[in-house]
């Protein structure tokens, strides 16, 4: 399955949706749970998390903890408040555009639009 033009445009509310039902969460681990509960169907590569993650952080819609583990440092980011409130209107304005693409594409299988 070819995502990665659909994945750019929703991969911010998949991140929220994960680190709201999640908690805190590294890199890696959402990598991975994205390839789980989409079967592994989407696969999000580092090139894109990162940026994603840094922007989320540089307004203000999550934090960073830092955590030693042994030798390594590990990265968990977490939503802030504001973050709490951008995922709610993320997931309304993503629906929204979803039941619009469907009537669109497929009229045949909905009900008159209102």
């Amino acid at each position: 399955m070819n995502t990665s033009e659909l994945l750019k445009g929703t991969l911010t509310t998949i991140i929220l949706k994960l680190l709201a039902d999640n908690g805190k969460m590294y890199g890696y681990e959402i990598t991975q749970k994205v390839k789980e509960l989409s079967g592994d169907k989407i696969l999000v590569k580092e090139g894109s998390l990162y940026p994603a993650l840094h922007k989320l952080l540089s307004d203000g819609l999550v934090e960073v903890e830092t955590v030693n583990i042994g030798k390594r440092v590990r990265k968990y980011y977490y939503l802030t408040p504001q973050g709490q409130v951008r995922k709610q209107a993320q997931f309304k304005e993503l629906q929204e555009f979803l039941q619009t693409m469907q009537h669109m594409l497929f009229p045949s299988l909905n009900p008159q639009m209102p």
